[in-house]
């Protein structure tokens, strides 16, 4: 009997799978996440075997995680990577081609060469048996999304005119070629950055994307390729460290540790400079006090994406958490985006921190009302996106995306003035306050709900439509 288990890797929003038959008590992982513990869980739970983990590409906005599962598995299980157009892996795997197959009992996968958000990407038809020309579903990895598609600017802007060229063939070849009932099961769902705004469905249709996806509707090639330069968000600067990295060897089958550490032996490692301090508590809690040069992420699931995004992975990173307890899924939050160097955490948190009387640094807030009140004395600074920015701000604001500050570049605006930053909900703006903090602006204030409290309080916008 058949066995299909999506998993959903939420903040990054990866979608990885389990398949197999469980007659014949074998399955295979699809684009496994590092921490590989929920494949053996669900592997355990149908009395499976994993005997295969499969890359459909070389993965940009995470760790891949199939050596992890290689290593947690005693090197029982073949990982399976494209071999088209001969990527130079550094570790032991065996490469497919178009048209080759995989068989699991009674479910075969073949490989389908479906180039142009990778020049080596790989889709997998997935079909009953021997029957093996109806296949009822395709594993389209990064190349077809619910409502949108892979984006083919990752390798570089040399490289983008002709990938976006092989992408469109990709879809008028081979996916609007497929049987209207096939279903599609796709390597990401909404929010992720390697398509521009993919659907939140987990799963849908080859009919339904000819109908609503307008990237399987062009017919021709030019204005395909301008179709797709539209609103595609900003690419992450962790995605070209991670191709490289997933092209090596990497073996940390349970993660990394992160030990705790004193108070005293927190603050003197703190101070040795080669080390990055990231607290991830929420922007009021942040705010309110916080270890003097500190960066500002909070606990949510695109914690993932956001340390990938800002921190330097060849820096070790010191951890604040609200809890103890919360360590192991924060290391793992990081760990998801290539964080392999953790120089340990705050035990006891702040609370520790505060009784042994040591200095404190603050970001003061400021609500949407107090800003509109306050714009003659305070320079906004917008740190949304250029859509977002476009689309319509407070007015008067200076725009500075946060992403850009990742290299140490900051706005130029006065330091011995108030600075009050703000993006969609403040999350993004606290990232941005806590830099403003430790390059030197003398009084940062962040806006807590930023431009969607704003908007509902029906405050001046400029620009816009």
């Amino acid at each position: 009997m058949l066995v299909l288990e999506q998993i959903n890797t939420p903040g990054i929003a990866q979608l990885s799978y389990l398949i197999g038959d469980s007659g014949a008590g074998t399955a295979a992982v699809i684009d496994p996440r590092p921490d590989c513990g929920v494949y053996l869980e669900l592997a355990e739970r149908h009395g499976l075997s994993i005997t295969h983990a499969i890359e459909t590409h070389i993965h940009a906005d995470f760790l891949s995680g199939s050596r992890a599962l290689k290593s947690r598995l005693g090197g029982e299980i073949t990982v399976c990577v494209s071999g088209e157009e001969d990527p130079d892996y550094g570790y032991d795997v065996r490469r497919l081609r178009d048209g080759d197959r995989l068989t699991f009992g009674d479910v075969t996968l073949t490989a389908r060469h479906t180039p142009g958000h990778t020049p080596e990407h790989l889709a997998y038809e997935v079909a009953d048996g021997d029957d093996v020309d109806n296949p009822w579903g395709v594993f389209s990895g990064d190349s077809l999304f619910v409502g949108s598609l892979g984006r083919p600017d990752l390798l570089g802007e040399e490289e983008t005119e002709e990938l976006a060229r092989k992408l469109f063939r990709t879809m008028r070849d081979y996916y609007r070629n497929l049987d209207d009932g096939v279903l599609v099961y796709p390597g990401h769902g909404a929010g992720s950055a390697c398509g521009a705004d993919i659907g939140d469905r987990p799963v849908t249709t080859i009919g339904r994307e000819k109908r609503e996806n307008e990237a399987l509707d062009i017919d021709d090639e030019d204005a395909f390729l301008k179709f797709i330069k539209e609103g595609a968000p900003p690419v992450p600067a962790h995605y070209p460290r991670l191709k490289k990295v997933n092209l090596q060897p990497h073996d940390l089958a349970r993660g990394p540790a992160c030990p705790p550490l004193s108070v005293k032996a927190f603050r003197q490692r703190s101070e040795d400079g080669d080390v990055q301090l990231l607290d991830t508590r929420d922007m009021l809690a942040f705010g309110g006090g916080h270890v003097p040069g500190a960066i500002n992420i909070g606990d949510r699931d695109e914690l993932s994406v956001w340390a990938g995004d800002m921190l330097d992975p060849d820096r070790p990173l010191l951890l604040i958490a609200y809890d103890d307890g919360l360590i192991p899924e924060l290391v793992t939050l990081i760990y998801r985006v290539g964080f392999t160097r953790f120089a340990g955490y705050l035990a006891g948190g702040m609370t520790a921190w505060n009784n042994s009387g040591l200095p404190l640094a603050k970001v003061r807030e400021l609500t949407v009302k107090e800003l509109n009140e306050r714009r003659g004395d305070v320079q906004p600074l917008d740190v949304r996106s250029d859509g977002e920015w476009g689309s319509g701000r407070v007015p008067g604001a200076t725009h500075f995306y946060v992403g850009e500050m990742r290299d140490g570049s900051l706005p130029d605006l006065d330091k011995d003035r108030p600075v009050a930053c703000y993006c969609g909900s403040g999350y993004r703006a606290s990232i941005a306050a806590s830099l403003l903090k430790r390059g030197g602006f003398a009084e940062v204030i962040n806006v807590p709900g930023s431009w969607g409290a704003w908007k509902k309080q029906d405050l001046p916008v400029e620009g816009g439509e």
